[in-house]
């Protein structure tokens, strides 16, 4: 996901990617504490999304 690609994105549409992406996070957390988790890479990838999203929606609001 790039930033680009965000941007695009509708508000409610971001919000609702955000919940997903972390939850997807919670998830692998728990995942990692059980030493079951697979792609380790995965969770630097869905925390690096959601400080994309985030860093949008912050940007939005700043030039209202």
């Amino acid at each position: 996901m790039k930033a680009k690609e965000v941007r695009d994105w509708t508000a409610e549409e971001q919000a609702q990617k955000l919940a997903e992406a972390e939850k997807e996070l919670f998830n692998l957390r728990i995942q990692q504490a059980a030493g079951q988790l697979e792609k380790p890479d995965r969770l630097r990838t869905v925390r690096r999304g959601i400080a994309r999203i985030k860093t949008v929606m912050n940007t939005a609001k700043a030039a209202r």
